[in-house]
């Protein structure tokens, strides 16, 4: 089963094959002009220009050869050249007849399956997630829907920043912040023996009682000021970092509470989100790898030593770029930079973790491609990682994807922030969004007739949908600015809105069950039954693009698009008080609109009410 834009394509491509001309001019597209024409080409103005030919000649000649084609009820020459095409009735009835009894609604698999793993989310442990989470965890999640839509075997993982500097000058300020907790180090560093699991439980329980994430949150941006100014403090944060991938007992135990207090903070963010996650692996899980990984680049002539600390230079000969030093003088260099493996203090950096996972994916999974869902400003790093990984063969070329995404900005065009300034936490935006999504309910009289619960559970869902569609209606390589008032409105381009329209379908469907109608073949004839038939055509399409260019936008554009469309039908087209033939053709039309509507919303993470 093909859409009818692919169908007609084909047709079109026939049609110019036989006049001699190349095939790829017979590109059919949906009409600029819907007023006039569902589809047009424009082929043949470009090949007047390589045949030297009157392009209304040539299109002449196309249009004729589709004259006899029993789907298309006009095929007429506009302006130059272009070829304006409508589909009948009678075909576009047969193509809704097929989606509706398409358990897939016409999408299409995805040619060649491949095992994809996408790396999205990636909190920090012993810090709340942030705003500027959001974006990596809605993009992601979306692009691993769309991909295992599609057929692709996908796996989505959380990958935790857990075990680089950070977590030396965490160790560090706890220590410094508590003396029992410095005592307690002391003590578990200098056993000779491992700890039992009693003193470990004892010991967890005690620190479950002295440091929370907030305690973690709150110690965090102090000790990482001061590691920039005071040289002895981030000395003693990296030696503390080495100590604790050392797997040093004291350290390594608190390690593990920072990571037992943060994972229930992002459980329970990522589940309000409808976030899930295949692994959730962070970089200690790779911490094992990372020594013999080390050995093996040495092994191979990529390891150099260079002021104490150990690289992989990645730039190809003769790649450089322009590097101005502190004295003001500019040198050329090397571009990129090399890839940091070993600190001069001994311990593995951020880039090694990141090279490791490459490896440990390619031995417990072996994806075809992996998709690295980051705030682009991370593009230069990924590059780095990409091009050592290559070399070292723990990728094949081109396989390793960073799919970067701008920023979500205040309504002044800044990086979103708190009122006073500061970074606003995620479950304080989902919380907020919440509140703003009851007080819309309340505002358009809706939900009243739910008991608590269900009122809940449905601003819930409004509010989800105000912040996913809010972020994923834009190309995710855009920066956006997030206004709540807007994206949590029941009116315009929102998810609020999307959610109304589907719910709005679903109250129609059950007055019909209440009255015994039942749905039977589609029939199309009016103008807004057609309109509604080709913007349901049109899902594949959309699907594919949002595939190709690993951009949810092209569903969200679609879901809005079909929406829209189904209010003019509605509107346009009475359905219950219609004879019965039309009654039932139209309910079939509701149907497989609710239906589509939302498969595309589930593949942006949206879930729908049923009532409201």
């Amino acid at each position: 089963m093909s859409d009818l834009k692919r169908g007609l394509s084909e047709a079109v491509a026939a049609a110019f094959a036989a006049a001699g001309l190349p095939a790829e001019l017979g590109r059919v597209t949906p009409s600029d002009r819907p007023d006039l024409a569902d589809f047009q080409c424009n082929g043949a103005l470009a090949a007047a220009k390589t045949a030297r030919r009157d392009p209304r000649e040539i299109a002449a000649g196309v249009t004729a050869a589709l004259a006899g084609d029993p789907r298309l009820a006009m095929v007429e020459i506009a302006g130059l050249g272009f070829i304006n095409i409508r589909v009948s009735d009678q075909a576009l009835s047969e193509r809704a007849r097929e989606i509706a009894a398409d358990p897939r609604l016409g999408a299409s698999f995805v040619e060649g399956p491949r095992r994809i793993l996408v790396d999205y989310g990636g909190p920090n442990v012993a810090k709340p997630m942030h705003v500027g989470h959001l974006r990596s965890s809605i993009i992601g999640e979306a692009v691993k829907r769309i991909y295992r839509f599609r057929g692709d075997v996908v796996v989505g993982d959380a990958h935790f920043g857990d075990w680089g500097y950070q977590m030396g000058l965490l160790i560090g300020a706890v220590m410094d912040e508590d003396p029992f907790v410095r005592a307690l180090m002391d003590r578990l560093n200098a056993r000779t023996s491992p700890v039992t699991p009693a003193e470990e439980k004892q010991a967890f329980a005690a620190l479950d009682e002295r440091i929370s994430l907030a305690d973690l949150d709150r110690l965090y941006p102090q000790a990482a000021a001061r590691g920039k100014e005071d040289v002895e403090y981030r000395d003693r944060a990296r030696k503390l970092t080495m100590e604790l991938q050392n797997k040093t007992a004291g350290y390594h135990l608190l390690w593990r509470h920072f990571s037992r207090v943060t994972r229930v903070a992002l459980e329970r963010d990522f589940h309000a989100l409808g976030i899930d996650f295949d692994l959730w692996k962070g970089e200690s899980d790779v911490d094992d790898l990372i020594a013999p990984m080390v050995a093996e680049l040495e092994a191979k002539g990529l390891l150099e030593d260079d002021q104490g600390a150990r690289i992989v230079r990645v730039a190809k000969p003769g790649e450089t770029k322009k590097k101005k030093l502190p004295d003001g003088s500019v040198v050329v260099v090397p571009s990129p930079d090399p890839l940091l493996v070993v600190s001069s203090e001994g311990s593995a950096m951020y880039g090694t973790t990141d090279l490791a996972t490459v490896l440990d994916r390619k031995r417990s999974f072996d994806p075809s491609h992996v998709l690295y869902v980051v705030d682009q400003r991370q593009a230069d790093h990924f590059e780095i990682v990409f091009r050592a990984a290559y070399l070292a063969g723990y990728a094949r070329e081109g396989s390793l994807e960073h799919i970067g995404f701008g920023t979500m900005n205040g309504t002044d065009g800044k990086p979103f922030k708190t009122r006073e300034g500061g970074v606003l936490k995620l479950n304080d935006l989902i919380e907020m969004t919440r509140t703003k999504a009851r007080e819309r309910l309340r505002e358009a009289d809706l939900g009243a007739e739910l008991d608590p619960d269900s009122f809940e559970d449905t601003a819930h869902k409004v509010a989800v949908a105000a912040l996913k569609f809010a972020d994923l209606q834009n190309f995710r390589g855009t920066s956006y600015v997030f206004d709540l008032d807007r994206f949590s409105s029941f009116e315009g381009k929102t998810g609020p809105y999307l959610l109304y329209q589907a719910v709005r379908v679903k109250s129609l469907l059950r007055r019909a069950a209440d009255e015994n109608i039942t749905a039977g073949p589609i029939t199309v004839g009016q103008p807004a039954e057609r309109d509604l038939v080709l913007l349901m055509d049109a899902f594949d399409q959309a699907l594919v693009d949002a595939y190709d260019k690993k951009a949810p936008n092209f569903i969200a554009e679609h879901a809005f698009k079909l929406a829209q469309a189904f209010s003019k039908f509605y509107a346009a087209c009475p359905i219950l008080p219609a004879q019965a033939e039309v009654r039932a053709s139209r309910l079939s039309l509701a149907q497989t609109t609710l239906r589509q509507l939302e498969q595309a919303l589930d593949l942006l993470g949206i879930a729908a009410p049923e009532r409201m």
